[in-house]
């Protein structure tokens, strides 16, 4: 062979093998969505629907939380609607908590679990069987470390599924949890954050699974607040979507910018997709964390180890930084996909 066409034939192999790359690179996240809906939920939602090339949504599982779990089902079947994605299957899961009494969130979210759109019952129905069994299931009999899990509520369906099944652990690749506080105290108590709150015990069943874990708490969604600007470049997307997601936020917003005094309100939610859709927008450590499930003040505390004083392994990737206008670039971009 001469040096010319050894040299095409080498060519060829790096291009075909970057190609190859970047096939690879590119290929969906294979993902399931637990979900409470809730009006950041929704935003949430209608984010990831957004994004296919990056995050292929297998499921929607929803759990009771926000409010009651028919709401919430409802909720998370019509964002599948706003959003055009009747072909993603909703599965409702865990009516209630491990152990605790049941808490809702209706003066945050709503009697309906929105604010500022009007609900209706969509037209497409729930998967049929029960959303745990599905996660049993699936983690089951997928590939190791193949299935993202983007937890946007409570704990509790997974909490289910890894006690019935332990082993389907290896089946997930990362766990990303909305959820947890640390820095600036709880959004339901002065220690804890809300979705850890309604269930502490599934939390601890999770974190104890040894699943890899990313927690995105209050510490970063504080930051990653609405403002007028902002929203006006929502609206500016000038779609149906971006519109219901400004008639959402003006009205879900209200209730934080009243309680803490800031000058925006949390998405908290979305923050999680716009982690697995970017995740150099946010900056993090990995930590050691516990949750308290003792009865009393810190009930559904998340002691994160920030400073490592306890001398104990990592458990957590424990996201305290975010880019509040890189986050609204996003869902701005996004948004205009959708119709």
């Amino acid at each position: 062979m001469s040096f010319k066409a050894a040299k095409r034939l080498l060519q060829g192999v790096i291009m075909v093998s970057a190609f190859a790359s970047s096939s690879l690179m590119a290929a969906p996240r294979d993902l399931i969505i637990d979900t409470d809906p809730g009006a950041d939920d929704v935003v949430a939602l209608l984010l990831a629907m957004a994004s296919p090339e990056e995050l292929k949504i297998r499921a929607i599982t929803t759990v009771a939380g926000n409010v009651r779990l028919e709401k919430t089902s409802r909720n998370a079947r019509l964002a599948r609607e706003w959003g055009g994605r009747e072909d993603i299957p909703v599965y409702a899961g865990a009516g209630r908590p491990l152990v605790r009494a049941p808490i809702y969130a209706a003066e945050v979210h709503g009697e309906e679990g929105l604010t500022g759109v009007q609900v209706h019952e969509p037209k497409a129905p729930l998967a049929e069987g029960n959303a745990v069994q599905y996660l049993v299931e699936t983690l089951g009999s997928a590939p190791p470390h193949s299935i993202t899990i983007a937890m946007l509520g409570p704990q509790t369906n997974l909490a289910l599924a890894l006690a019935q099944q332990p082993e389907i652990a290896k089946g997930i690749k990362e766990v990303v949890v909305m959820g947890g506080a640390h820095f600036n105290g709880g959004n339901i108590t002065p220690a804890a954050e809300f979705n850890l709150f309604a269930d502490p015990h599934a939390a601890e069943v999770v974190l104890a699974s040894g699943v890899k874990l990313t927690y995105l708490p209050l510490d970063v969604t504080h930051k990653v607040l609405t403002s007028e600007a902002r929203l006006k470049q929502l609206s500016a997307v000038g779609n149906k979507a971006s519109r219901m997601v400004v008639d959402i936020l003006n009205a879900y917003v209200q209730h934080d910018m009243q309680q803490y005094g800031m000058p925006g309100g949390p998405v908290h939610d979305a923050s999680v997709i716009a982690y697995l859709l970017e995740p150099s927008l946010f900056k993090g450590r990995d930590i050691h964390l516990v949750v308290d499930s003792r009865e009393g003040p810190t009930f559904g505390q998340t002691v994160a180890d920030w400073y490592g004083v306890l001398k104990q392994p990592a458990n957590v990737t424990w996201i305290e930084e975010g880019d509040a206008q890189g986050f609204f670039d996003l869902l701005s971009a996004r948004l205009a996909r959708l119709q």
